[in-house]
């Protein structure tokens, strides 16, 4: 897996990371940001995403994965569709920002996949805050899902790791932000 890790590491600060002046999800100024969507809408990139995330899932007891829309759609392809090649399907499901507004009028996105109770897993691109992550979270809870994990591609390291620890829930990164520079170095 250090060899996976490596190469995502390569793509991530090849693809993604930017530097300059930035307005973060969160509100923060930063003089760096992830766009990780470049990464994981990559052909390798995608793949890396969804063979690390099955990774760091393989011992958790869950049934599918998901999580908030834009920045973790191509997370949960990734890792349903390696899932199904492992011989471990996983469902996903995707959190909107706003309920649809007609229809079923629903935050969460893929519920015919499940059942109440179901155990599932969040993923996310990057956590700063945790913010966003944890809203995605509540949206889930109140669908009658139970979240058993939380895992990002890359923790900022900015605060984020503790706020979900504070929330119940731990982290679990294929990256911080200083392993991901060691990798890439590397």
């Amino acid at each position: 897996m250090q060899e996976l890790k490596k190469r995502l590491a390569r793509l991530l600060v090849e693809k993604s990371y930017r530097e300059g002046d930035f307005t973060l999800t969160s509100g923060r100024k930063s003089t760096y940001y992830f766009d990780c969507k470049q990464t994981a809408l990559h052909a390798e990139g995608s793949w890396l995403i969804g063979t690390l995330f099955n990774e760091l899932l393989k011992d958790v007891d869950i049934v599918g994965v998901g999580g908030m829309t834009l920045g973790a759609d191509p997370l949960i392809s990734a890792t349903t569709v390696i899932s199904h090649e492992k011989g471990r399907p996983l469902a996903g499901f995707i959190v909107r920002k706003q309920p649809k507004g007609h229809g079923t009028d629903q935050y969460v996105e893929g519920l015919a996949n499940f059942k109440p109770g179901d155990k599932v897993a969040m993923l996310e691109d990057v956590v700063t805050t945790g913010g966003s992550l944890l809203k995605a979270c509540e949206r889930v809870k109140a669908a009658g899902l139970d979240i058993v994990a939380v895992c990002t591609v890359l923790d900022r390291e900015e605060g984020g790791r503790q706020a979900i620890l504070d929330a119940g829930y731990e982290l679990i990164s294929v990256f911080t932000r200083d392993e991901l520079v060691a990798a890439a170095r590397s």
